[in-house]
């Protein structure tokens, strides 16, 4: 009777740690009052409640391993702007699902926009809900047309 008791015990124990430990858990909550802005992969506002920790990602762009900057298309340069956001992301300990706001800075809306299936497949593919904001800016560093700066979550 005894054991039993400790069993119980041990059982009710638990359960009562996991409930605490799922209060505790990240909660993200999408606000969308409309559904238009979802063909273009972002959301009106993202509300987060209790995370861990949350980082800061400075803008992101098509330099590089040895610091040189990309002069090839806006596609490219969108490709390794998007390599290089995922790896500093990674590195941290972060995921890119958990990206709750992702600027986008180009030199070119009409540019970003004619390879902007690169970047909504990139979204889709890890479930990404994201608030966002596209700037067309007069100049980037040097010959760089895209820059994806981010705000990650956990």
């Amino acid at each position: 009777m005894k054991k039993l008791a400790t069993v119980t015990s041990l059982v009710l124990l638990t359960t009562a740690c996991n409930q605490t430990q799922n209060k505790n858990q990240m909660e993200k909550k999408v606000i969308n009052p409309w559904e238009w802005q979802n063909q273009r992969s972002y959301v009106q506002a993202v509300e987060v409640k209790q995370p861990e920790s949350t980082l800061y990602v400075s803008g992101q762009t098509a330099i590089n391993a040895d610091g040189e900057s990309s002069s090839a298309d806006m596609k490219s340069q969108l490709k390794l702007a998007i390599q290089n956001l995922e790896q500093v992301i990674s590195e941290a300990g972060y995921d890119p699902e958990n990206i709750v706001r992702l600027n986008i800075y180009t030199t070119s809306t009409e540019e970003l926009l004619s390879c902007f299936d690169v970047f909504q497949e990139w979204v889709a593919k890890h479930g990404i809900k994201q608030v966002s904001t596209v700037l067309e800016v007069k100049g980037l560093f040097e010959t760089l047309k895209v820059e994806l700066e981010a705000t990650v979550v956990k």
